[in-house]
């Protein structure tokens, strides 16, 4: 069969895609993916029993700002990695610089602190845990992103890969914190970090394979 032929073959069924539906896969996954992370959460670990009393107090709402920030910078970046030619620009810091931002503040609270409370603040109660949790609260997400990206066209899977599993990661740590009794920055800085990065890591292995045309 020549060239022309195959083209005319492949074209003859083509039909237009609807308008924004990349962005409609992307929110359905995202969406279906965060109720699941949610769901498995309130299942396995339960949510704080205090929830309702430090919901809106300054700790917890920085808890939550640092995934949420990650959240909706790497949302657009994987946006822009499922379409070819699409360039990162500044998204890249958009998707890093809440993670930035906690380290230095993490940094401050652990050079203002007294020497001997440095280490609760730095292991907590749940550092054995913490980044396994948030690494498997980001899979049912990170499962719905690579269904979101299989439908699309990214043309650096490794990349888009990895910027799903760190979209995931946040996602993951987002729903997490809804458990965990944790409100140190630097507890945070370490172990929930570790879970994002260990979430994102595997989005590239998966991404390279798997989200290849």
């Amino acid at each position: 069969m020549k060239t022309d032929e195959l083209i005319g073959l492949l074209a003859a069924d083509a039909a237009p895609v609807p308008r924004h539906e990349g962005q409609r896969r992307l929110w359905l996954a995202l969406g279906g993916g965060g109720l699941l992370a949610l769901l498995w959460i309130a299942l396995a670990y339960g949510v704080r029993p205090d929830l309702g009393q430090v919901f809106f107090t300054p700790a917890f709402a920085m808890k939550e700002a640092m995934p949420l920030a990650v959240l909706a910078g790497a949302a657009v970046a994987v946006y822009r990695l499922a379409h070819p030619g699409a360039r990162l620009g500044g998204w890249t810091w958009a998707m890093v610089a809440p993670v930035l931002v906690l380290w230095a503040m993490a940094g401050w609270v652990w050079w203002q602190a007294e020497p001997a409370a440095r280490e609760a603040l730095l292991w907590g109660s749940t550092w054995r845990t913490c980044a396994v949790s948030v690494l498997l609260a980001a899979l049912p997400v990170g499962a719905c992103l690579f269904w979101a990206l299989k439908g699309m066209a990214p043309t650096r899977p490794a990349l888009a890969g990895a910027a799903a599993g760190w979209l995931a990661g946040a996602t993951g740590a987002a729903v997490y914190a809804l458990h965990c009794p944790e409100t140190g920055m630097p507890f945070m800085a370490v172990w929930y970090v570790l879970g994002m990065t260990a979430s994102a890591g595997l989005g590239a292995l998966v991404g390279a394979r798997g989200l290849r045309w």
